[in-house]
Formats: structure tokens, sequence, C-alpha cells
């Protein structure tokens, strides 16, 4: 399956049109049509149907597979053209917005070797550098601690952890539990909470929480934190964040922490300089005795 059939079967899915895939890929329709009948006939089943466009079965197991294969397509020649051109004299950072921690920014501000900084939803970021859009990839998550971080499957970037810290609830002044000195997951599975970005998605909590519940209540488009906590306090629901970012309410159960973990080429060594500098020492505080939770 060449990588170019491929990207054309995955842009007619997404478009559920041929016309509007060849006009995003800059085809003529019948060139789009003709890559599609190569596909199929190398595969030897039909992947679409035509009328309204969409996968067949088959085609949406093609799908399934299709993205993981152009990305490490786009991961391996990034590292082939990174190692080509030598070492970067000033460093690309790529970083979900959580991962830029304050302790993180001032590691990146102290660095002379970095030009520039970019944001991307923390889903993105692996593809992004993989794909070469960056030398430096910093990218945050929920683990247990000293777990890593799951990520897409972009190749063989090194990959090191660089701070780990507790998780706090936010929540209003006058709410019921503003004054816990810890709160645990599960308990607040019939709360309300806040859907954002930039926030720990209501999915991850029930996967962490091991049960159902955590309807959404209000929901942020946007990757400003300020505007998450000031939601939060307000009562537009709950939203659980990185202590450096929020005041909230511990989290104590279960133990899980905000992990940020640094993705850079094998090859580069300035890159790894910087992420050996970015990582901080493990927190020795115990949850449920932050300053933010007093």
């Amino acid at each position: 399956m060449e990588p170019h059939l491929l990207r054309t079967f995955v842009t007619v899915v997404h478009r559920r049109s041929f016309s509007a895939a060849a006009e995003e890929l800059g085809y003529t329709q019948s060139a789009v049509s003709q890559q599609i009948a190569v596909l199929e006939a190398d595969l030897g089943v039909a992947l679409l149907r035509r009328r309204p466009v969409r996968p067949t079965p088959a085609g949406e197991r093609l799908l399934e597979h299709a993205g993981p294969l152009l990305l490490r397509h786009r991961a391996a020649r990034a590292d082939v053209l990174r190692a080509a051109a030598g070492p970067a004299e000033r460093l690309t950072v790529i970083a979900s917005p959580l991962a830029c921690t304050p302790a993180i920014a001032r590691g990146l501000t102290a660095n002379r070797s970095v030009a520039t900084l970019r944001t991307v939803g923390r889903e993105r970021v692996a593809e992004r550098f993989a794909s070469g859009a960056a030398d430096l990839g910093l990218v945050d998550g929920i683990a247990a601690p000293s777990d890593p971080l799951r990520l897409p499957d972009v190749g063989t970037p090194a990959r090191i952890g660089v701070a780990e810290e507790e998780l706090v609830v936010v929540l209003p002044d006058r709410h019921p539990l503003a004054r816990r000195r810890g709160l645990a997951l599960a308990d607040l599975a019939d709360a309300l909470w806040l859907r954002a970005d930039v926030a720990v998605p209501v999915e991850r909590l029930r996967e962490i929480a091991g049960v159902g519940g955590f309807r959404v209540a209000f929901g942020y488009d946007g990757e400003d934190v300020h505007t998450v906590v000031n939601l939060a306090a307000a009562g537009h629901g709950l939203a659980l964040l990185p202590a450096s970012v929020a005041a909230g309410v511990p989290l104590t159960a279960p133990r899980v922490v905000h992990r940020v973990e640094a993705l850079y080429g094998p090859s580069s060594d300035r890159a790894a300089a910087l992420a050996a500098q970015l990582r901080q020492p493990p927190s020795s505080t115990p949850p449920g005795t932050s300053a933010a939770g007093s």
C-alpha cells in the first residue's frame, strides 16, 4: 500500500466526496478515483461505497490502520531529514498548553538555544513533532507516578519525563467540598464537570476513577487555563488541573499525577541537553498537604 494512495483514501473518507478530496489534494477527480481503484485492486476488496461516499467494513478497518501508518511514514521522513540537516543552531519547541509549567517556562527562558515555542492540543504534540515541525516536543497527561504517558506510535524518538506534580480539583470557594484536605475522584462521579481541552477530559476521569458519571455541565473550546479556573470558580462545573496552575483541593485517590514528557530526536544533542535541563526533581510533597489544599 503506497502512502499517497492511503492519504487519498483517508481524505475521501473524511471529506465524504471524491471531488472535495481532489480539491484538497490538488488532483483531478478522475485521478482520485483511479488511486482508490488501484488501492482496492491491490487489496482485492471494495473500500468505499459511492452513493453516498462512505467506507465499507473493509474500508473501516483500513481507516483504523491508515492514520498510524501515515504518521510513521511522516516520522521516518522527518527523522531522515533531521539527520541530513545536522544539528540545529536554534531550537523550535512544540508543547501542549499545560506542558509548559512555570518551572519549564523558566528553563526555556534560560536556554538561549530556544528560538520559538508553539502550543497545540496535547493529542497533536507527538504527531507534529514526528512530522518535523519542532526539534523538541513537550506533552502533558495523567499517569501513575513514574509511569510513561500513552502516546501515538511515532517511531522511535527519545523521550524522558521532565516533571510530575499533583492534581487539584478546582471548585467554587463556597462549595461544600472546598475545605477538604483531599478528594477521591470516584466520590465526584455525580458532580457536574467542565469540558475543556486544557483540563483533564471527562472520558479520562471515568477511566482513571473506574466508574461512570462525570456529566458535563458546560463546555469551553479555548485553551486559556485562566478561563477554565474562572468558570470553575463561578460554579459552571468542576475541573481537574495541575497544582502549579490553579488552587484547589488535592486529588488523593487514585494516586495519579500530572506528568510532562519531552520528545526529541536521538541524534539531536542540543534538544537532548535542553530536555535534561528542563527535568525537575520529583516532588516529595505527599498528596493532600500542598498549599493549594490548605
